[in-house]
């Protein structure tokens, strides 16, 4: 094998063949010369492709499995396009000019249909499809330069939306033909033969993209910058320009420069790593090549790709360079998907790219024992791989294991330049050195090869870069969800009078229950009496009213009580309604007197709770506040109050017969058993049938019940959310603070007195009483004790936001829809809001709770937790904390641990779900397996964050025991270094077996040599024991090979290696000597010893020798 050249320094990325698609074609008989594939398309989840029968294949990617075949009599398919934001359609354009909308309908299992059909470019031949990214629009454009777009229907909102007005409208008639379609936040890009249009469609706008035309194919694409995350950042839009140029306009058109590539493509191409021909590299410069790009198209990270019939070509506009191009010959089509290409070659035939670094795309060819095709492509990218950022991908260990499955025979020139590249691999701790140059670099100017001098500051360094490009890709799912808009229907229910009635009520009873014209200042006792008598005067004449249209009602005429003798039925009605106007007017003055009484106990006891030593001592403040209470519950209590004694509590309050499924959790907290004189409704089979979600959450609140409500079984009584009598303002506000303050003192305190309301009975009892959002974080801090109040809290909001919009739009079961209507509610209160969260859940289960992150602060985790299942809640934290940028997460998670204690439960929720079984971490009897730091965990960078959140030697120790229990090893070696435990992290170390722990940069490296003496007397008690699992390989590992000498392996050796590169060899084989260990080193280990005594005393010389120049140089300026 002759010499592999290596690659220039400023290539970094491949493009990788690994898949063979070949099978997939035969097997739908794409392969033979009657039946090929015209067009292809593909998402997340599909791989879409056209035939030239008219059939549609849609393959599963997961798997390559065929799902479904969609057929068309109205010709070959020319075009096709998934919906970016719903997977469930997909457009079809046929050659006869026809397009097609169809609904798949895999997730209710129905069968798919065409839910929008379109004729409007019959006999043209259709040249581009393009989806709107947030609405189901797709927009059409044909060989003539008509644009037009066909709006489609969905059986998700009902059969009365797929009769639209104008489902199909023109957007415009360019001069020729249409090359290529886009669409970003409203606006279509048209790239036609001559020009580049932009069209706003909303406001019906059209301008030109540049002044200059065109003659010939030329793409267009939009470029999306953050995406939308930072304002002022709107995408930007490139079009292509003959000679290899690309223009780069603004989002309104605007043309802000020219890239030229001629000179930069005359670099030679890199070479296609596939498995069906060993790749070629030849270093001879090209001449500059002049290409017209026929398409453009955003690609991977920041990235723009174009093609021709014979080449791929990958940009970064962002600094004018091009990644890379490589030749692939007869090309016809290319989509793409994050880093993926498929390509749809002349003759049918299908090929599945990818865009990798050097080291990824090594790793991946390891995990496929592609043996040589892995050892070329490290010696033709040998400068990215000997960097130490490579070592994550690919550990020394694994490039040993390379170059231990080269033949001998067969691959003897390309084992022994293997070799000349594991000798060049960098150190770990020169990460940072390299680290500090890249910085450094970006913080200068480079002169570009079409002769252009770019300055590059801090703001656009490869840091701020990925940075922006891990918030895009963490947040793409919440941004989707804000940025989704949609038609309104039309069948939009009227407003009423009682309906306008019931909005009025619901907003007044956030304020004041009761408008008296009174204001909290004080006014004279006359104005002050005058309003009271006219309040007064006002219940009097409605509850007349009410008599006088009791009387007219027959059944009371012939009450039996009143009939007595002879006397005749009109004679016995007389003094009946005496009797009845009698007791209202003597009632009237009871009713003034019981509100005078409460406001002077209300009076007094806020005056009370004003001292200090009656508010800061609980005996004292719990006396006062039952004085109170024994006048609220005579006056403001239920009827049963009134009669029963003080002890009695919680029945139901008189029309309030509402009974919520949240009240099967709900229970009372005193020792005291109550009764109930009128039963409310149970949970209904049909609301269980409706949500068996719902139905597990109720019963697992049922079995966790401590206490039942009732002696005798019953439910709970109503919740009473609107207050029983009218109640001046400054009275509500006074009962309003004192009800708050009992509330919380029952709950965070046990109730010794038999005369005191629990904290349940109270909450449910006088709601319209207390302020909502204390309430909220009383509930949320006492929540894992008492989720009985959390449950009646909840059922209070979910009664009083009942009349609300936003429930009617959440019943009709559209996510979307129902989030655009919650954001319109802007600004938030927290505890209605959180009631519509709680019917979204109910409704939509885990995707609504994945969508509760965009309404951070006003929700938050733990209102979440309260509500969701763990899985559920998990999902939402993650994403929460993955929103933020990487610096800020530790310091957004430490404040979100409201209160600490949470820090705990997150550890264990993020350990148990989506982690390794036991078994695979732990031996029988509790150490750590071989290798077993190396599984995946699904929430791993939650549990970095939870483990080096600040916290107190008792908590971090509780932690690491966790971490230790379930085999979550790294996190327990970070502990334990925390805690100054290193010798039981270096056991673990030694025990994992695995030498990039102590070598990475956050790694555990031994600080002073009895901690390095320790190190080697464990591996050496390790190796003897055989507690290393690598022969064993288990659970299928592919890190074990069966050598003993793995370069990654924690060994006497390697140790002393390391030892001798930190204090140098002659120190480390004295450290050798007196831990007793007898190690004979191998040829490659004494050479590196020989190696670093040279360098030790080079580096000795070279320090004298400046140390003696500096000396000579300050004595001459002291002369």
């Amino acid at each position: 094998m002759p010499l592999i050249p290596v690659v220039p320094e400023n290539h970094s990325h491949v493009l990788a063949e690994f898949d063979c698609l070949d099978p997939l074609l035969s097997a739908l008989r794409l392969d033979s010369g009657r039946l090929k594939c015209t067009c292809l398309a593909v998402s997340r989840k599909w791989l879409a492709l056209g035939t030239s029968a008219g059939g549609l294949h849609l393959i599963q990617k997961e798997g390559w499995k065929q799902r479904l075949i969609l057929t068309h009599k109205e010709g070959s398919i020319t075009q096709v396009a998934c919906c970016p934001h719903d997977e469930d359609f997909i457009a079809v354009a046929t050659s006869q000019g026809l397009v097609v909308v169809w609904e798949l309908q895999l997730e209710r299992r129905g069968r798919p249909e065409r839910v929008s059909v379109s004729w409007e470019h019959r006999g043209q031949a259709i040249t581009a499809l393009c989806w709107d990214t947030s609405a189901l629009r797709v927009f059409v454009g044909d060989t003539g330069g008509k644009v037009s777009f066909l709006r489609a229907g969905s059986s998700k909102l009902g059969k009365g939306s797929a009769f639209v007005i104008f489902p199909v409208q023109t957007v415009t008639t360019v001069d020729s033909r249409v090359v290529q379609l886009g669409y970003q936040d409203g606006r279509l890009l048209v790239s036609s033969l001559s020009r580049c249009y932009l069209c706003d469609t909303e406001r019906e706008k059209f301008w030109r993209v540049g002044n200059k035309e065109r003659d010939g194919e030329y793409g267009a694409c939009f470029f999306p910058q953050n995406r939308g995350l930072l304002v002022g950042q709107p995408p930007l839009l490139y079009s292509a320009r003959p000679g290899s140029r690309i223009w780069e306009a603004s989002f309104n058109g605007e043309v802000l420069s020219t890239h030229q590539f001629k000179q930069p493509l005359a670099c030679p191409p890199l070479p296609l790593i596939t498995y069906k021909d060993e790749p070629q590299y030849s270093p001879v410069q090209k001449s500059p090549q002049s290409i017209a790009f026929p398409k453009l198209l955003y690609f991977g990270d920041q990235n723009l790709l174009t093609w021709t019939d014979s080449a791929i070509y990958v940009f970064t506009p962002q600094n004018g360079q091009v990644l890379l191009w490589t030749e692939v010959k007869d090309l016809v089509d290319i989509a793409v998907y994050r880093n993926e290409l498929f390509c749809l070659h002349g003759s049918g035939r299908l090929s599945h790219l990818s865009l990798l670094s050097a080291e990824r795309c090594v790793e991946r060819l390891l995990r496929r024992e592609s043996w040589p095709l892995a050892a070329v492509v490290c010696c033709m990218f040998q400068h990215t791989i000997t960097t130490s950022r490579a070592r994550k991908s690919i550990p020394i260990d694994r490039l040993e294991h390379l170059r231990s499955q080269l033949s001998s025979s067969t691959h003897l020139e390309l084992t022994g330049q293997l070799e000349e590249v594991l000798t060049k691999l960098e150190p770990l701790d020169s990460a940072s050195s390299s680290r500090r140059s890249s910085i450094s670099s970006h913080e200068s100017f480079n002169v570009l090869d079409c002769g252009i001098y770019r300055v590059i500051s801090r703001r656009g360094s490869q840091s701020d870069e990925e940075t922006s490009s891990l918030i895009n890709q963490s947040m793409s799912e919440e941004e989707r969800l804000k940025e989704f808009s949609f038609v309104q229907e039309d069948d939009q229910v009227d407003h009423d009078p009682q309906s306008s009635e019931r909005m009025e009520a619901e907003r007044s009873e956030q304020g004041l229950q009761f408008h008296l014209p009174l204001s909290f200042r004080p006014k004279p006792p006359r104005i002050a009496l005058q309003a009271v008598k006219d309040s007064v005067s006002s219940f009097v004449k409605k509850t007349t009213e009410k008599i006088n249209t009791l009387q007219m009602n027959s059944e009371l005429w012939q009450r039996p009580e009143f009939r007595e003798g002879g006397q005749a039925e009109m004679s016995a009605t007389v003094p009946y309604s005496e009797e009845m106007d009698n007791e209202v007017y003597d009632e009237m003055p009871n009713t003034e007197a019981n509100m005078q009484e409460l406001r002077s106990v209300t009076e007094r006891a806020i005056a009370q709770i004003q001292d200090p030593l009656v508010l800061l001592d609980p005996v004292c403040l719990r006396e006062t506040l039952l004085e109170w209470l024994a006048v609220l519950e005579r006056i403001l209590g239920p009827e049963e109050h009134g009669s029963a004694a003080a002890g009695d509590s919680n029945v139901e309050g008189p029309g309030e017969e509402r009974w919520d499924y949240l009240n099967a959790c709900s229970e009372q907290q005193e020792e005291s058993s109550f009764s109930s004189r009128e039963p409310t409704e149970s949970i209904t089979e049909e609301k269980r049938k409706e949500s068996p979600e719902l139905g597990e959450k109720e019963d697992q609140c049922d079995s966790t019940e401590k206490k039942p409500e009732v002696s005798d079984g019953s439910p709970p009584d109503p919740v009473r959310v609107v207050s029983p009598k009218p109640l001046p303002s400054d009275l509500l506000s006074n009962l309003t603070q004192l009800a708050t303050l009992y509330i919380e003192l029952s709950c965070f305190r046990n109730q010794e007195n038999e005369q005191a309301l629990g904290c349940t009975t109270f909450l449910r009892s006088y709601f319209f009483l207390l302020d909502q959002e204390r309430v909220r974080r009383m509930c949320l801090l006492c929540y894992q004790e008492q989720p009985e109040v959390q449950s009646s809290f909840t059922e209070a909001m979910l009664d009083l936001t009942q009349s609300s919009k936003v429930v009617e739009v959440i019943q009709r079961g559209d996510l979307l829809r129902s989030l655009r209507s919650l954001r319109e509610l802007q600004p938030w209160s927290a505890p209605p809001l959180l009631a519509h969260l709680h019917r979204l859940y109910e409704k939509h289960g885990e995707a609504a709770v994945r969508s509760f992150t965009q309404f951070y602060p006003t929700i938050t985790p733990a209102d979440v937790m309260t509500m969701a299942q763990q899985s559920h809640f998990l999902a939402y934290l993650d994403n929460l904390v993955q929103s933020q940028t990487e610096e800020d997460r530790l310091s957004f998670l430490q404040s979100l641990l409201e209160p600490e204690s949470l820090r705990q439960d997150w550890l264990e929720l993020a350990l148990t779900h989506d982690a390794p079984q036991h078994c695979d971490t732990l031996t029988s009897d509790g150490q750590p397996r071989w290798h077993s730091h190396c599984f995946s965990w699904g929430y791993g960078r939650l549990l970095s964050l939870l483990i080096r959140l600040p916290a107190d030697l008792s908590s971090k120790q509780k932690m690491a025991e966790t971490c230790r229990s379930h085999g979550y090893w790294t996190g327990y070696i970070y502990l334990c270094c925390e805690l100054q435990r290193r010798t039981e992290a270096f056991s673990t170390i030694c025990q994992l077996d695995d030498l990039s722990l102590l070598e990475e940069a956050d790694g555990v490296a031994p600080q002073t040599l009895e901690e390095w003496k320790l190190l080697i007397q464990l591996s050496q008690r390790c190796s003897s024991e055989g507690v290393s699992e690598q022969v064993t390989g288990v659970n299928g590992s592919s890190w074990s090979n069966g050598s003993a000498d793995c370069g990654g392996k924690i060994s006497p050796e390697n140790l002393t290696l390391m030892l001798a590169r930190t204090a140098g060899p002659d120190r480390a084989m004295a450290v050798l000597e007196e831990c007793g260990v007898q190690l004979v080193l191998s040829p490659h280990s004494k050479l590196v010893c020989e190696l670093l005594r040279v360098t030790e005393k080079r580096q000795r010389a070279m320090i004298q020798t400046m140390l003696e120049r500096c000396d000579r140089f300050l004595w001459s300026q002291h002369a």
